[in-house]
């Protein structure tokens, strides 16, 4: 395998889960997860452990259905399991849909990890989304402790929860993921500016020829 990815280079980035025998991973369906996904499957299949992809269809979108269909057809013509997991209640009352949707989404991944035995869960979080967040906590006024944004290793709602893709750019994945043909689905609400997170996307854009 040749690339920014060859294959000498994935027991690196995997080096976290490197004594577990199964693992979940979170796929969205999105640019970010499906690079997991296909990193994962091609280190599965040189020894690493066996691979359970999750998608959770929150329902929010008319098109959120297809998409996790898109990553079942993907992960069985690989012979990869995967389950779509659904958000039946919805959001509730909070007036936070994000981090209600987040709630369901780690919850009904936990439930199903301990219903098959994983204890260890895969996430595509990038580069980009560790700079977003450190701006985030930034302009909420965060103190250095909470400036040290996302750890590549933590626990949460009862799993050890593992990002391996933090120091990987999203266009460098992306790049990968064309060359491969494989094809992913872009969440229409990254261009929806109502969001925080969007806005300090757009504000990262702009700081991006300073480095």
């Amino acid at each position: 395998m040749t690339g920014q990815f060859p294959d000498e280079s994935l027991p690196a980035l995997f080096e976290a889960v490197s004594g577990e025998d199964r693992i979940a991973l979170a796929v969205s369906g999105g640019g970010d997860s499906m690079a997991l996904l296909h990193l994962a499957c091609r280190w599965s299949r040189l020894g690493g452990p066996a691979i359970h992809a999750l998608t959770v269809d929150h329902g929010l979108r008319s098109d959120s259905a297809g998409e996790a269909r898109a990553v079942a057809v993907f992960c069985a013509a690989r012979g990869i399991p995967h389950e779509t997991l659904r958000w039946a209640e919805g959001p509730g009352e909070t007036g936070n849909l994000s981090n209600d949707a987040r709630t369901a989404r780690y919850t009904l991944m936990a439930q199903v990890c301990a219903a098959r035995g994983i204890a260890t869960l895969l996430t595509g979080h990038t580069l980009d989304d560790q700079a977003e967040t450190v701006l985030l906590r930034l302009g909420r006024g965060s103190g250095v402790d909470g400036l040290a944004a996302m750890r590549p290793v933590t626990s949460l709602w009862g799993l050890r929860v593992i990002r391996p893709l933090l120091g990987i750019r999203r266009d460098d994945l992306r790049r990968m993921l064309t060359d491969e043909g494989i094809a992913w689905n872009d969440d229409p609400t990254n261009e929806d500016r109502r969001y925080t997170r969007i806005k300090a996307r757009d504000a990262l854009d702009a700081l991006a020829p300073l480095g």
